[in-house]
């Protein structure tokens, strides 16, 4: 990551579909201006940058934790009308319709425009989630006092 202020520094919390949009839509339009774009994921923002696959977690609140919270970026709901899931067909067939890009194709949109994808090293540690569980664009699990430090010499630094 480079040492120059025109950057923006996004930390990801959410895990609402809605939110995890406007966070790679944002990331993209600073990247695509020329900022070195940081996304920081982060306890249910994690999910944008899971595999999908089932977490291998090893305590039973892990596992249940891993249940509940199952799938990658392909299952995240709506914060509002989810509608049991249903939701989440109902916004992708309404975006499609205006050929708006998928979740899965703005988060390969950032990748492309080499947008930093870094994991919460202790949200990972809590939620019993383990490197293999996240896709391979992420290019490391750090803890907070490297967000700090980007988001120190950020022009714009976001919480989603």
């Amino acid at each position: 990551m480079s040492q120059n202020t025109n950057k923006a520094t996004i930390v990801v919390f959410s895990g609402d579909m809605d939110k995890i949009f406007a966070a790679f839509i944002i990331a993209t339009g600073c990247a695509a201006a020329g900022m070195d774009t940081t996304l920081f994921f982060t306890f249910w923002g994690l999910n944008a940058i899971k595999t999908g696959e089932p977490i291998r977690a090893q305590s039973f609140l892990g596992k249940m934790m891993g249940l509940m919270n199952r799938g990658g970026i392909h299952r995240l709901n709506p914060s509002r009308f989810s509608f049991g899931g249903v939701g989440r067909i109902l916004f992708n067939k309404m975006m499609s319709d205006k050929n708006v890009a998928s979740l899965q194709e703005l988060r390969q949109t950032a990748i492309d425009l080499d947008v930093h994808l870094l994991a919460c090293k202790m949200s990972m540690d809590v939620l019993e989630i383990t490197r293999d569980d996240l896709i391979p664009e992420v290019e490391n699990v750090v803890g907070v006092a490297t967000f700090v430090k980007e988001a120190a010499g950020s022009k714009i630094q976001l919480f989603i």
